[in-house]
């Protein structure tokens, strides 16, 4: 059994490095890879897998401060790195729950391989088609929203498929350089340029039998979600409390430097109280885990995701307050606001969206079914 891994060391060495070259990555578009290499050396990608399957035994919530304060210095990197550890952080509390889970934690373990997320733009739906062939299935797809994917070495998706009993998904990891699996090279965005999100195509790509690792109805809710959504949102939440704890740290340090006056004063009070909830809804959301040991029901998926909504508000708005106590110094890029400005709203689109986060909550309140038939 491994020794537990020292992410605060890992982040004194390698946070002021990440932070010389942000603002370079993403003006140029450039993924981290860089970054990624060294958090490869000093396997940070099976950090919280357990040590007894090779990796370095961290907790959950150790990781998410570890990827908030990554964020202080790259929030690209921390972003990116935080999709390939809520996989594996479902696949730890699967496996603690007696589901299957293992498997992956053994190859992570084992190869510290980089896990690449598709599910955020899928849902219960999930999109492309799969066609029974001998052996498994040929499946074509376009994924976008795959951080990480240029350093990667296995995607974890989902498909449609009609079987013999209608509509369903199956789930299932698939090597990146599998034949048929390739890159778009389109991720061209406002804010959160060098986490490589690119969207991943999938064309008459063969998957095994062996792989699938969930089939499910498609359309209604599913307790994996539950699992999903609940270790997945602390992570990614934390992130963007590092963003906006960066973005309040810049204003306050300009409004010191000149002589504040009432208004500004006023606006700081306000700033501070944007980031307080902020911080209060991510601790909520990393207490909702309670070390794995947690009922994966619509309900818990409810809580999760009306506290995601309140997070991805706050450091929304945290950012944008950080500008007006700024002021105009915080319009040049040189200052650095402005690109957290421009990352921190990425957070409004990790599932769900509020709108729709709103209906499901409201349904589940109502004592309807969270997704409508």
């Amino acid at each position: 059994m491994s020794s537990p891994i020292d992410l605060d060391k890992i982040l004194s060495e390698f946070g002021p490095r990440f932070a010389e070259t942000a603002d370079e990555n993403d003006a140029k578009d450039r993924f981290v890879f860089e970054n990624y290499k060294a958090l490869r050396q000093a396997h940070v990608f099976s950090a919280l897998v357990p040590g007894e399957f090779g990796g370095g035994g961290a907790g959950h919530a150790d990781m998410c401060t570890f990827l908030r304060g990554l964020a202080g210095y790259c929030p690209a990197t921390a972003l990116a790195l935080s999709m390939h550890q809520h996989l594996v952080a479902a696949a730890v509390a699967n496996h603690r729950a007696g589901r299957p889970g293992q498997a992956l934690l053994e190859k992570v373990g084992g190869g510290e391989l980089v896990l690449v997320s598709t599910g955020a733009n899928d849902w219960l739906d999930s999109n492309g088609r799969a066609e029974r062939t001998d052996g498994g299935y040929r499946v074509t797809a376009t994924k976008p929203f795959a951080s990480g994917a240029p350093a990667g070495d296995i995607i974890v998706t989902s498909v449609a498929h009609e079987g013999a009993n209608g509509a369903e998904v199956l789930h299932f990891p698939l090597p990146l350089k599998a034949e048929g699996v390739s890159l778009a090279d389109n991720w061209r965005t406002l804010g959160m340029r060098a986490t490589g999100s690119q969207t991943v195509q999938l064309d008459n790509v063969f998957v095994p039998d062996a792989a699938i690792g969930l089939r499910r109805p498609r359309g209604p809710f599913h307790p994996a979600f539950a699992v999903i959504l609940t270790v997945a949102m602390p992570l990614i939440m934390s992130v963007y409390l590092g963003v906006a704890e960066s973005a309040f740290a810049i204003a306050c340090r300009q409004a010191r430097a000149r002589r504040p006056d009432a208004a500004t004063a006023i606006l700081t009070g306000e700033l501070t109280n944007r980031l307080a909830l902020a911080r209060l809804a991510v601790a909520d959301l990393v207490r909702l885990v309670n070390g794995y040991d947690f009922r994966p029901d619509a309900q818990l998926a409810s809580d999760v995701l009306v506290r995601k909504t309140l997070a991805a508000n706050a450091v929304i708005a945290t950012a944008e307050t950080a500008l007006q106590v700024t002021g105009g110094a915080g319009f040049y890029r040189k200052l650095g606001l402005e690109r957290l400005l421009r990352d921190v709203h990425g957070a409004q689109f990790h599932p769900l969206p509020e709108k729709r986060q709103q209906l499901f909550t409201g349904r589940l309140a109502l004592g309807l079914e969270p997704v409508a038939d």
